[in-house]
C-alpha cells in the first residue's frame, strides 16, 4: 500500500548546536531545580579552588615559617567547615539532578506519546513499531541520563577551570601558561575524535532500533514462528543483529576509551614540566614551596575537569545520536490537521469540545475524489459515490482494489488528494476529526483488545457508560452468554491483545464496544473473514437488527453475509464497476455473479466434504 520506512539518516559530523538548543529548551523548563543545581555546583567548584589555597597557606605559614600554632585551630575549623559545605552541596546537586533526569524523561515521553496520538495513519504505515519503541524507551532514557548529568558536570568543570585559571594567572602567570598551553592541542584532538565517535554511535542506535523491532516482531509472531518451525531462522537473524550491535558498540567504546588516555598524557606532560621548572624556581628562591604545591594541585584539578569534559564530548556524541531520533519523533509533521477556526469551535482530538458537536444523520458523499499513497500509483481517480443515511453498503472486490481506502477516507484517516468528502452535506474539513470519530463505529478484521477486563474493553466505546449499558451492548451482539460462562464474567482479564480469548470472542467484544458508542456511521472491515460460521451468523443477525438505522459500510470477504445489503458495490482499481442489490447483480450475471457462484460452490463443496468426513469417522 505504501513505501516501507527506511531508518532516517543523520549526517552531521560534529556537535549540532541547533539540535542541542532544541533539546535544552525542553531541559531548561525546570528553572527552579536547575538554579539549585547551578548554585550547588558553583559552590562545589569554589570549595575545590579554596582547598589548595589553604594548603599553600598551611605549608608556608605553619611548616616553613613555624607560624603561631594557636592559629591552627581556627584554620582547622575553617577547613572542616568547607568540607561540611561541600558535603551538603554535593547532596543537593545529586538529589536535584536525579529529580531533573526523571522529570525530563517523563515529560519527553509524555510529549512523544501525545505526538503519537496526533500522527495520522500515514506515519504508522511507514514507521515500524519497533523503531517507535526504541525512541520511546532506550533513546529517551539515554538522552535524559546523559543530558542531565553531563550538563551538571559541564557546569562544575567549566567553573573550576575558569576559577583555577584565574588564580594561577594571578599567583604566577608563567607557571600558569605551562598548564594552559595544552588546551589548544586538546581542542584539536577533540574535534577529530568527536566525528568518529558520533558516526559509531549513530550506527549503534540504528542497529538498536532494528533489534527492538525484531524483539517486537518475534513476540507478536511467536505462534507463527513455532507452527512453521522457523525458530532457527529467527534465532540466526537475531544473532546477526546482536552481533552487529556488539561489534559497533565495541568500536565506539574503543574510540571513547582512546580519547581519555590522550587527555591524561597531555595532563601528565604539563604536570611534569610544571614540577621541573617550578622545582628549579623553588631551589633558587624565586617562588615559595607552598606555591609549587599550589600549582601541582591546581594542575591536577585543572586536568580532572578537562578529562571530564573530554568524556562529556564523547557522551554528547552518543547522546546526539539518541537526540536526533527523539526529536525526529517530536518534530514529525502531522499531515492531517484541522483548521484553526475548526479547532476553535470543536477542539482537538486530545482536547475536544463535544458540547459543540452536531448530530450526524449519516449521508455520505464522495465528490470527484482522487487519492494515492504513492503519487505514481493512484488508488482512486475522480471517484464519486452518494450514500443515504441508514443504507447498508457492501464493498466487494479483489485485494488492492481500493475498498479499505474508501472507508479510511470516510473515517478521515487520510485526506483526499483531490475532490471533497461530505458528511450530511458538510465537507469533512469543516468539522473536526473528533466530531467525525465520535460518530464512527469501526470493527476490524483482526480486532484489538487492550489489557484489562472484558468490561473495561467494552467501555472504551463510551467511557461514561454504566455497567447496565455495557451488559446491554453485549446482549445485543449475543456476547453476554459466553461472557457469563467465563470464570469472572465481565471482570475476566482478556490478556495482552486479548490473547486469552478466541478470535470470534474478541470480534464480538469489539462489536459490542462499537455499538456502545451509538455511532451514526458503522464500518465493518472484513469482520467475518476470520471467524467460525456460528459467530458469523451471530454478527450477521446483529448487523440486521442493531444497525437498521445506521449508515453501514461492509467490506465483505464472505459474500453470503451481504446478500441483504441495500447496495453492493463491486470495486476494481478504484472504480465502481457494478452497483445494485444482490438480486439485481445476480440477474446481471456479471463479475459479482461469478464471484458469488464460485464462492457458493466452494462453500457447498467444503460442507459436503465435512459431512463425508464426519460419517467416515462415525463408521
Amino acid at each position: 500500500m505504501s513505501e516501507r520506512f527506511e531508518e532516517q539518516e543523520f549526517n552531521t559530523d560534529h556537535l549540532d548546536t541547533k539540535l542541542w538548543s532544541r533539546v535544552l529548551k525542553h531541559f531548561f523548563v525546570y528553572k527552579k531545580d536547575l538554579t539549585i543545581i547551578f548554585i550547588s555546583m558553583v559552590l562545589t567548584a569554589g570549595v575545590d579552588i579554596a582547598f589548595p589555597l589553604l594548603n599553600r597557606f598551611a605549608i608556608d605559614f605553619f611548616v616553613l615559617k613555624n607560624g603561631d600554632l594557636n592559629q591552627l585551630w581556627p584554620f582547622g575549623l575553617g577547613y572542616g567547615l568547607l568540607i561540611l559545605i561541600q558535603v551538603f552541596v554535593v547532596y543537593f546537586f545529586i538529589k536535584y539532578t536525579g529529580k531533573v533526569e526523571m522529570q525530563f524523561a517523563y515529560d519527553i515521553r509524555k510529549q512523544a506519546f501525545k505526538k503519537l496520538q496526533e500522527l495520522s495513519f500515514s506515519y504508522y504505515d511507514k514507521t515500524p513499531q519497533g523503531w517507535i519503541m526504541a525512541r520511546m524507551t532506550s533513546d529517551i532514557g539515554r538522552l535524559a541520563d546523559i543530558v542531565s548529568w553531563s550538563i551538571i558536570d559541564l557546569i562544575w568543570g567549566s567553573t573550576l577551570i575558569i576559577g583555577v585559571s584565574i588564580v594561577m594567572l594571578v599567583v604566577n602567570w608563567k607557571l600558569a601558561l605551562l598548564v594552559l598551553v595544552v588546551v589548544p592541542f586538546l581542542a584539536y584532538i577533540s574535534v577529530i575524535f568527536q566525528k568518529k565517535i558520533l558516526q559509531r554511535y549513530r550506527l549503534t542506535r540504528k542497529i538498536n532500533s532494528k533489534i527492538t523491532a525484531a524483539y517486537s516482531e518475534g513476540i507478536l509472531g511467536a505462534k507463527t514462528t513455532k507452527t512453521m518451525g522457523l525458530e532457527d531462522q529467527q534465532s540466526s537473524e537475531f544473532r546477526e543483529l546482536t552481533y552487529s550491535m556488539k561489534s559497533e558498540s565495541v568500536k565506539a567504546a574503543i574510540l571513547s576509551a582512546a580519547f581519555m588516555p590522550i587527555v591524561m598524557a597531555l595532563g601528565a606532560f604539563s604536570s611534569s614540566m610544571l614540577i621541573w621548572l617550578g622545582g628549579q624556581q623553588v631551589l633558587v628562591g624565586t617562588i615559595a614551596f607552598g606555591t609549587l604545591v599550589l600549582f601541582t594541585q591546581y594542575a591536577s584539578q585543572f586536568f580532572e575537569p578537562l578529562r571530564q569534559i573530554a568524556r562529556l564530548l564523547a557522551e554528547f556524541q552518543m547522546a546526539q545520536a539518541s537526540a536526533e531520533r527523539v526529536l525526529s519523533l517530536l518534530n514529525a509533521e502531522v499531515d492531517l490537521v484541522d483548521r484553526e477556526d475548526v479547532i476553535a469551535q470543536y477542539g482537538t482530538i486530545l482536547e475536544p469540545k463535544p458540547e459543540a458537536y452536531e448530530k450526524v444523520k449519516g449521508d455520505v458523499e464522495f465528490d470527484h475524489v482522487g487519492f494515492y499513497y504513492k503519487k505514481e500509483e493512484p488508488v482512486l481517480v475522480d471517484f464519486n459515490l452518494s450514500v443515504k443515511a441508514g443504507q447498508t453498503i457492501a464493498l466487494v472486490g479483489e485485494t488492492g482494489s481500493g475498498k479499505s481506502t474508501i472507508v479510511n477516507l470516510i473515517c478521515r484517516f487520510y485526506e483526499p488528494k483531490q475532490g471533497v468528502i461530505r458528511i450530511d452535506g458538510v465537507e469533512t474539513k469543516d468539522r473536526s476529526m473528533g466530531w467525525l470519530h465520535s460518530n464512527l463505529g469501526y470493527v476490524l478484521q483482526a480486532p484489538h483488545l487492550f489489557s484489562g477486563t472484558i468490561k473495561e474493553n467494552i467501555r472504551y466505546g463510551n467511557l461514561n457508560a454504566s455497567d447496565e449499558a455495557i451488559i446491554e451492548a453485549a446482549k445485543r451482539v449475543s456476547a453476554h452468554e459466553f461472557i457469563m460462562n467465563m470464570e469472572n464474567g465481565y471482570d475476566t482479564e482478556v490478556g495482552e491483545g486479548g490473547g486469552r480469548l478466541s478470535t470470534g470472542q474478541k470480534q464480538l467484544i469489539s462489536f459490542a464496544r462499537a455499538i456502545l458508542a451509538n455511532p451514526s456511521i458503522f464500518i465493518l472491515d472484513e469482520a467475518s473473514s476470520s471467524i467460525d460460521t456460528e459467530t458469523e451468523q451471530i454478527i450477521q443477525s446483529a448487523i440486521e437488527s442493531v444497525l437498521q438505522d445506521k449508515t453501514t459500510f461492509i467490506i465483505a470477504h464472505r459474500l453470503s453475509t451481504i446478500v441483504n445489503a441495500d447496495r453492493i458495490l463491486l470495486i476494481d482499481k478504484g472504480e465502481i464497476v457494478e452497483d445494485g442489490t444482490h438480486s439485481q447483480l445476480m440477474h446481471l450475471k456479471g463479475r459479482y455473479y461469478r464471484l458469488y457462484t464460485n464462492q457458493f460452490n466452494e462453500d457447498r463443496q467444503n460442507e459436503l466434504l465435512q459431512i463425508k468426513g464426519e460419517k467416515s469417522y462415525e463408521a
